[in-house]
């Protein structure tokens, strides 16, 4: 017997008509790449993207066309979020910190018709234009005034023109919920990325989920700044969050450096934030060095890399900010865990609540885990058995686009699939996970495993590091060794055994490096996260050699 209930398709569409019913005189706001402030709300938002979806429709796209982006966060890249997607088309954001070779690579892969894209990217559209085979032509993302001159871009056109020419009457049209909404591509620092192709109801319930509040917590009461680009996984989810839940938006545009997020954050009166650690850092050094404080701000999500605990600590203890950890991936839409404390979490001190919150969290309602070891067979949520970290939910990958890879479940009698993550973890009794490596970063010396991220949390704690990478380099004896990379903050003077002494009583002794290397930079991916495998080719025969 079926239940008796009215059919309502989850459709990325319906976000943005709920904003403008229920909260549409809500800001908008963002700092353009023109340079100026633009204000609007969520009804002028739903009013634009009606006409962007008017405006694609003459332009020829039709249903499950891809559509590029390449662009900040920003309201007008807000309105191709609706525009695209909600006309039935498939949104493509595409990372510009990738190679440009990837980029071509994957605007081919994705047969996109069009590429829309801010004016900063415009000697990248030059580089990659000749190269793509299907973009019929390419979309500045400005007004007629700051087009682009002298320009050999085949096909150039303006965001402006195209919706001053295009009428907002549009009714959203209403199709299966399963229909591909968005397509993101893995940042690949080995191989080709590969496309990560998600469903309006997929998006959808990650959104519910994502707003719950022992999730990010987001209410109509927010003031969002989505550090975490639009480029980058739909910024973790937050333009849709914004318009579930109607929290005023503040996108900060190219403006990414701490003294440019510090005026947006306390001039929009700025409650709530997400972004990875590098960026944290900057904001951080910035306060520290003006003698700064928030006055609005109170809670962030820091995710994409783990968070040291020192960043977790200064927030919170030194700027009165409450630090989420969370853990996701291109492949789970991405939220999987988020470290809400538990009622009994409350009552313990500040060491021991540092220690839950350092690790990645508890998993949100609608993604289910695990860690097995070697022979498959689930490992017991101590907080100390290391397995490899499992995962299944219904904003989970399938499939990658086009089977690129073959099929990734791992398939038992039980169940569906899981999806193998790559990361090493451990779960807690209370369900809060740790990741303590990248499968393929543990270091394995002489049969045990040792956590590469445990060693760099502890480097970066240091006064005199800034930053630090931790890898596997080949030893005589015990086949790999610990060597630490770091990177020394401006005017810190610290010797490899001042650093090395820092382990001590820390971690057990094995664990300690057998080498440091004072280096200028650690490489960073087009997502933030370090390029180890660049590392482990350049220094993976060290301790061979010393």
């Amino acid at each position: 017997m079926n239940g008796l209930m009215l059919q309502k398709r989850l459709l990325i569409s319906s976000l943005i008509v709920h904003a403008d019913r229920h909260h549409g005189d809500t800001e908008i706001v963002s700092r353009r790449v023109e340079g100026d402030i633009h204000r609007y709300t969520f009804r002028d938002c739903h009013r634009r993207s009606r006409q962007m979806a008017n405006a694609l429709t003459r332009l020829g796209v039709k249903a499950s066309d891809r559509i590029g982006t390449l662009a900040w966060n920003g309201y007008r890249h807000m309105e191709l979020y609706y525009g695209i997607s909600g006309m039935g088309a498939v949104m493509h954001t595409i990372n510009p910190r990738l190679h440009v070779d990837q980029i071509a690579y994957i605007i081919d892969h994705a047969e996109d018709q069009y590429l829309f894209f801010d004016l900063t990217f415009l000697p990248l559209v030059k580089a990659i234009a000749g190269r793509c085979k299907t973009v019929k032509a390419f979309i500045a993302m400005t007004d007629l005034a700051h087009m682009p001159r002298d320009t050999d871009i085949v096909n150039l056109l303006c965001y402006e023109d195209l919706l001053e020419r295009s009428s907002a009457a549009y009714e959203w049209p209403n199709f299966d919920e399963d229909t591909a909404c968005t397509l993101c591509y893995t940042s690949g620092t080995t191989g080709n990325p590969k496309g990560v192709l998600y469903s309006h109801r997929s998006a959808l319930l990650h959104t519910y989920a994502a707003a719950l509040p022992d999730a990010l917590n987001c209410s109509a009461c927010d003031v969002i700044l989505p550090v975490v680009p639009m480029f980058h996984v739909n910024a973790w989810g937050i333009p849709y969050i914004a318009c579930m839940v109607g929290a005023k938006l503040v996108f900060p545009g190219p403006g990414l450096d701490g003294g440019s997020l510090y005026e947006l954050i306390e001039s929009e009166r700025v409650t709530f934030s997400a972004g990875v650690p590098t960026v944290w850092q900057g904001l951080l050094t910035h306060l520290e060095q003006a003698g700064l404080k928030f006055s609005t701000m109170k809670r962030t999500v820091i995710g994409g890399a783990a968070c040291p605990s020192t960043m977790l600590r200064k927030f919170q203890d030194e700027y009165g900010v409450e630090v989420l950890h969370a853990w996701g991936m291109t492949e789970l839409s991405p939220l999987g865990t988020v470290g809400a404390m538990k009622a009994r979490h409350l009552a313990m001190n500040p060491e021991e609540r540092c220690a839950v919150q350092s690790k990645q969290g508890r998993a949100v309602f609608g993604v289910d885990m695990k860690i097995v070891g070697a022979d498959g067979k689930e490992l017991p949520w101590d907080g100390l058995t290391s397995g490899e970290l499992m995962v299944r939910g219904p904003w989970v990958v399938r499939n990658y686009f086009r089977n690129e890879g073959g099929n990734p479940l791992r398939i038992d009698a039980e169940t569906h699939g899981w999806f193998p993550t790559g990361d090493v973890a451990t779960i807690d009794a209370d369900g809060f996970m740790q990741i303590t490596d990248r499968s393929k970063d543990v270091i394995k010396s002489g049969g045990e495993w040792i956590s590469s991220i445990e060693i760099e949390n502890i480097a970066v704690a240091h006064p005199a590091i800034a930053s630090a990478a931790c890898i596997a380099a080949k030893h005589r004896k015990w086949d790999e060794r610990p060597l630490l990379l770091a990177v020394k903050r401006p005017e810190a003077q610290v010797t490899a055994e001042q650093l090395l002494a820092f382990f001590e009583g820390k971690i057990a002794k094995w664990w300690t490096p057998d080498a440091v290397v004072f280096v200028d930079a650690v490489p960073l991916g087009a997502t933030g996260k370090v390029l180890k495998n660049q590392l482990r080719d350049a220094f993976q025969d060290y301790l061979l050699r010393s």
